[in-house]
């Protein structure tokens, strides 16, 4: 066993030194994002599963905090609100459950965050058309070769590999980093020492 754990790990370092080409696309997101908070704009945040549990992380640390002691950034979570998620899944069908949500929510200057490990999932896709319609940045995390989401954004961040634990480690990186950096780029000073 402790062989197949070191190899585990091995393999999540190799995908991670392959996810450093991504530095460029993730520099863009954070750019995007500061210039989606400084216009007054939101962020909304999609996707299914691990991805969903991602979706509610970077919520919480916009809203809340990363590092710094700072006003709340308005970011929402798509996968949150379960009256809304169950009863337009029970009663439409579940493909479109995010692109109703952005259809209420969202409004041009905003960015989607939106996530799939295989780059293919259709409500996800959905959702991103419906980002396009209203003219809001679409920004994506994906994993494999990108799928169709990849060509449907604004900016891509892909990791090349199709297992889907490495390719959510590597997103959860992506988007730490996102997060770090748009705080400093909006509040400056030192970070808090708790």
């Amino acid at each position: 066993m402790r062989n197949e754990i070191e190899n585990m790990m091995k393999e999540g370092i190799e995908v991670k030194q392959s996810f450093i080409s991504e530095a460029k696309n993730i520099q863009k997101a954070v750019e995007v994002i500061v210039d989606c908070f400084r216009s007054g704009g939101k962020v909304l945040i999609c996707g299914n599963g691990g991805s969903a549990a991602d979706a509610q992380h970077i919520a919480g640390e916009l809203v809340c905090r990363f590092k710094m002691n700072r006003k709340g950034l308005p970011a929402i979570a798509l996968t949150t609100d379960s009256s809304v998620l169950t009863a337009w899944a029970n009663d439409i069908n579940f493909e479109s459950v995010f692109a109703r949500q952005i259809e209420a929510l969202g409004k041009k200057g905003d960015v989607l965050i939106a996530i799939s490990t295989s780059g293919n999932s259709k409500n996800v896709i959905n959702a991103i058309n419906k980002a396009k319609e209203k003219e809001i940045v679409v920004l994506s995390l994906t994993g494999n070769k990108g799928g169709k989401m990849k060509s449907l954004s604004d900016i891509n961040i892909n990791v090349n590999s199709n297992n889907t634990p490495r390719i959510q480690e590597c997103h959860e990186l992506a988007y730490h980093i996102i997060c770090e950096l748009v705080e400093k780029k909006l509040f400056g000073g030192k970070e808090d020492e708790n």
